[in-house]
């Protein structure tokens, strides 16, 4: 049996703090995997700039043209950490027989990819890197993030619990996942749709190496709407029991006031009409948000925009 080219593909933003550093511990890990005899030696690295406006382009440019191991491919503008990861391993899919995505920071453990090497080798087709402890975050952001992960299976979309985009996939996956054509992407609640033999890694989450992280509160909340409102329906119809809910109460309601009145004892006040008016107005505005979202979601799928587009590559010829 051949030995497998891998490609490690890394998204980048912003990221010319961080990627002179974790870069040589990208290829350095390329050489000890081919040196085992894990993988050939012609595996890659391939870094996507996300229309990063500092320098990361050039650097990427800058290693490719000192390294053969290095290849990296620029977006037109920048499309999002999903979208760069998607171009990124499309990219790759025919240029290899497996590809480990991860992120450029250095936080993900990269001695991981040797136990995802070996379970690749052993028939998985699908390896998940998962977070083993979040020693390293604060209370905020552990409990924030494990409440996600059981909220989205809650919700019916089986993720894996404390797994990000740290994961092997091999090229018959990726193969097979190029199918879907969704714009609305969450790569991590995608990926175990296909199906196929996987497995999970295990590993510890370190530090930030350099810079700062590009995944501020704002965007973790807006990706992990993304991640419920493109795999599960449940919200819609929970809004469904909420509404029958409601409106047995109400009814309920209606036949008090009636029945109040006609017997004389009704008093008039103004504190529970005003109670009743803010709480249905309430409710109906957050019911409208969530519809108005599903409908947004099918607005832009009808649309089928790309959802990504390569402007440069740094290899020869006209390929991308």
């Amino acid at each position: 049996m051949d030995k497998p080219v891998l490609y490690i593909v890394i998204p980048c933003y912003n990221e010319q703090e961080v990627l002179p550093i974790t870069s040589g511990l990208f290829l350095q890990k390329i050489r000890d995997l081919a040196a085992a005899g894990k993988i050939s030696g012609d595996s890659r690295v391939l870094f996507v700039n996300d229309g990063s406006r500092d320098d990361t382009w050039q650097i990427i440019q800058r290693l490719a043209e000192e390294d053969e191991h290095f290849e990296g491919v620029s977006l037109s503008r920048n499309r999002g950490h999903q979208n760069a990861l998607l171009g990124g391993l499309m990219t790759a899919k025919d240029r290899c027989d497996v590809t480990i995505s991860i992120d450029c920071d250095g936080q993900d453990d990269i001695d991981a990819m040797d136990a995802m090497i070996d379970a690749y080798l052993d028939g998985c087709e699908v390896v998940y890197g998962v977070r083993s402890k979040r020693a390293t975050d604060t209370f905020f952001k552990r409990f924030t993030a494990e409440g996600f992960y059981h909220l989205m299976n809650w919700l019916g979309a089986g993720i894996v619990f404390n797994h990000a985009d740290y994961r092997l996939m091999s090229s018959r996956v990726l193969d097979e996942f190029a199918n879907y054509k969704e714009v609305n992407i969450f790569l991590r609640g995608m990926v175990p749709l296909v199906g196929f033999k996987s497995t999970s890694v295990y590993y510890e989450r370190a530090e930030r190496i350099a810079g700062e992280s590009h995944y501020p509160l704002k965007k973790m909340l807006a990706l992990a709407f993304d991640g419920i409102t493109s795999l599960s329906v449940k919200p819609i119809r929970m809004i469904t029991g909420l509404g029958v809910v409601v409106s047995v109460l109400s009814f309920i309601g209606v036949l008090w006031a009636i029945i109040a009145a006609l017997s004389g004892h009704a008093v008039a006040g103004w504190a529970s009409t005003v109670c009743m008016v803010c709480f249905m107005g309430g409710v109906q505005l957050l019911c409208l948000g969530v519809i108005g979202e599903y409908i947004g979601k099918i607005y832009m799928e009808t649309k089928a925009r790309p959802r990504y587009i390569i402007s440069e590559h740094t290899w020869d010829g006209a390929e991308k």
